[in-house]
């Protein structure tokens, strides 16, 4: 998928399409104001003002047959320079781009607005020529968003749309679309009966029985791998005073999005990270150069306070967990254990079928600790720890923490999409802050050096990614539900169907029995839809030769085998995590 804002042509295309679906809601609600309408990644949208007014999706038909009339006028785009109070005359009765104009920067004596016929913005462009040229758009959806962003106050529509240079292009883009739409993992969550919310909790996930099976599963091939790569593994408390988080930062930094409380007379805070926990475990014990690295995972459960507009499925909640872990080492090990954590990384995505790029967030510009020197050495250390592992990085500059570089893991889906999961983290901070030592070699105490890292990133959110890669279609391995047994007549046929049911079982397969009274098509209809990997149909002849016959997910055919053959069979794709 094409990242339209990183893309200049189509970024120009896209701004100046959003400056025609703003035209044409002035021609059809004249009392429209406009606050600022952004080129996004997946194309554009812009904020209105429609006072008492509501655009539904259904009003979107309207608003596009408006703006392909005037795109067909073929308009002039012309762009106008305004001193600060021309533009301040100009836009005298609109509230909004007042607020813009009082914002800009004291140094811009001359303000850009662009005019097409009747309607005319605020814009520093560029744009293209004329309205001819924005043949290829649609319009997607509308929405609500506070005035900047601000939940205090004005709430404003917000419509989306995208427009390309030509027409197989926009239908590429429109099937794309559908096709994420078709693998939303909300709409499948609900479906496969995986994970719930409540208006009593809003961002808490509540995971149901097939949920907690495939969480389960990720658990513990989470904990199986880390343990062959010398991990030992710690639970700290969710709750912990504020002398801590004060010692950490976060109470001077972070405070507003921690959910806080007071026990005996003393504030306390919800952790929204690990990290300090895992910080006084190591204080815990002396520690040796000879100890080192030292390899402590936690999955632990955090909570921060997100704003309820950006709440979105799994992928955003309130709280979750994250496989934390962190490495303690020496300054001679940074090299090698980064070498072995990005091979870890890429032997644990490998088993999904993600594909990924890595980028490299250096120093920022202002806002840091430690010398340049020191930052230098980290940023080449990662660097260089990339290419012996086999893998490239892109350079993200100045977006590193104020404590140190990172590696970010930028995972690609099965229709091409990224989503930002497995972070390195070189840390400068924390084990200055809480004063953590190991005896060296000559006896002297000194300072370790300190990775942070996450693969799945949350758990909850790892699994919204997953149930979008797979289409809710999981590999037989991590399905909640492997094998569906389907008998065609109960009087005839449920005794086996239940004896195949309880061999299964002993065997450490999940399987569900569909003994209802429905017709053999709907029931077979149905473990299509609910995606389980393997379907049993069992009839006189699976009865009398007690074999098997199956179907596979996806598939028109049925295969007869033994009971034995067809044990091998999913045996090897569970243990070979096919």
């Amino acid at each position: 998928m094409i990242n339209i804002k990183e893309n200049e042509k189509l970024s120009i295309l896209n701004h100046s399409c959003a400056h025609l679906l703003a035209h044409a809601v002035k021609h059809l609600y004249p009392k429209a104001k406009f606050w600022v309408g952004p080129v996004i990644e997946d194309g554009f949208y812009y904020d209105i003002d429609l006072d008492d007014e509501v655009i539904k999706e259904e009003d979107l038909v309207k608003i596009e047959k408006e703006m392909k009339k005037i795109a067909k006028s073929n308009k002039l785009i012309k762009r106008i320079e305004l001193s600060k109070e021309e533009a301040l005359d100009m836009f005298k009765d609109d509230e909004y781009k007042l607020d813009l104009i009082s914002r800009m920067d004291e140094n811009d004596t001359i303000i850009s607005a662009y005019k097409q016929d009747d309607f005319i913005d605020l814009c520093r462009g560029p744009h293209v020529e004329t309205t001819k040229q924005l043949k290829y758009f649609k319009l997607l959806k509308v929405s609500g968003a506070y005035w900047k962003g601000d939940a205090k106050n004005k709430m404003l529509q917000r419509i989306y749309g995208v427009c390309y240079e030509c027409e197989e292009d926009l239908n590429k883009h429109l099937e794309f679309l559908e096709e994420a739409k078709r693998r939303d993992h909300r709409k499948l969550g609900k479906e496969l009966e995986l994970f719930m919310f409540s208006e009593y909790g809003p961002g808490f996930p509540f995971w149901l029985p097939k949920g907690m099976i495939l969480r389960k599963i990720l658990e513990d091939f989470w904990y199986e791998e880390h343990t062959k790569e010398e991990y030992l593994f710690i639970q700290t408390p969710i709750m912990l005073n504020r002398d801590l988080w004060q010692l950490s930062g976060h109470w001077d930094n972070y405070k507003e999005n921690m959910y806080t409380s007071s026990i005996d007379d003393k504030d306390f805070a919800i952790k929204p990270m690990n990290c300090p926990g895992g910080m006084l475990v190591y204080k815990n014990s002396l520690h040796s150069y000879k100890d080192l690295p030292l390899r402590i995972g936690e999955l632990g459960l955090v909570h921060r306070h997100e704003a309820s507009g950006a709440l979105s499925g799994l992928f955003r909640v309130r709280n979750f967990t994250q496989d934390d872990a962190h490495i303690f080492m020496r300054s001679d090990q940074i090299e090698a254990e980064i070498i072995r954590l990005i091979k870890f990384i890429d032997r644990i995505y490998s088993v999904f079928g993600l594909t990924y790029d890595i980028e490299l967030s250096t120093r920022p510009e202002d806002k840091y600790i430690g010398s340049i020197e020191i930052w230098n050495e980290a940023e080449a250390t990662l660097q260089k720890a990339c290419q012996i592992a086999g893998s490239s990085c892109k350079i993200n500059p100045g977006d590193g923490a104020f404590y140190g570089p990172k590696l970010d893991f930028h995972v690609k889906d099965a229709i091409g999409r990224v989503w930002q999961c497995g972070t390195i983290q070189l840390d400068m901070n924390l084990p200055e802050r809480f004063d953590l030592t190991y005896v060296d070699s000559d006896g002297n105490k000194k300072r370790p050096i300190m990775l942070h890292r996450v693969i799945y990133g949350s758990i909850e959110r790892f699994i919204g990614i997953l149930i979008e890669h797979y289409a809710g279609a999981f590999p037989t391995w991590l399905s909640p539900v492997q094998i569906n047994i389907i008998p065609v007549n109960n009087e005839y046929h449920l005794e086996y169907a239940k004896k195949l049911k309880e061999w299964l079982l002993d065997n450490n397969i999940r399987v569900e029995l569909d003994d209802r009274d429905e017709k053999l098509s709907y029931r077979m209809r149905e473990s299509q839809v609910k995606k389980i990997p393997y379907t049993f149909i069992v009839g006189d002849k699976e009865k009398n030769e007690e074999m098997i016959s199956y179907r596979k997910f996806g598939q028109n055919d049925t295969k007869t085998v033994s009971k034995r053959e067809f044990l091998d069979i999913i045996e090897e794709e569970i243990k070979n995590k096919k």
